[in-house]
């Protein structure tokens, strides 16, 4: 879109709006009108300082960063980040059995067992999953 299409278009939709403005305000016509001539006024001011070519040459910026990040987030790192996690994971619930058993905690031993079980098999699901996406 050239520049003076995109500020037609702009001043359209404020012409527009001031039209409505002005015929739900609650102040009288001659105000109502001096009050839009100076918003349009200021907003012909900052339509002519807007530059076309900065906004494109940040968007396109913009989107190139975010195209850097989804392609550095690929699959094979998806499932370096998770095996480490799966490993921490495994870790911690082992901790918890050996804490349970050094306690003495029969009970808190096997709930214990079972979580470590448990985070066992999620953890090697999700890596499963993950591999098979690859």
């Amino acid at each position: 879109m050239s520049k003076k299409k995109g500020l037609g278009t702009l001043l359209a939709g404020v012409t527009i709006g001031a039209g409505l403005g002005v015929l739900f305000a609650p102040k009288s016509g001659s105000e109502t009108r001096k009050d839009l001539k100076v918003k349009i006024d200021d907003l012909v001011k900052k339509a002519k300082e807007i530059e076309i070519d900065e906004v494109k040459e940040n968007t396109l910026k913009k989107i190139e960063e975010l195209k850097k990040e989804i392609k550095e987030l690929d699959k094979e790192k998806v499932l370096k980040i998770a095996k480490q996690k799966a490993k921490s994971i495994q870790k911690k619930a082992e901790e918890l059995v050996d804490y349970t058993i050094e306690k003495g905690t029969p009970v808190l031993e096997n709930a214990a067992n079972s979580v470590r079980e448990k985070a066992i098999d999620v953890t090697k699901e999700v890596l499963k999953k993950l591999e098979e996406a690859k």
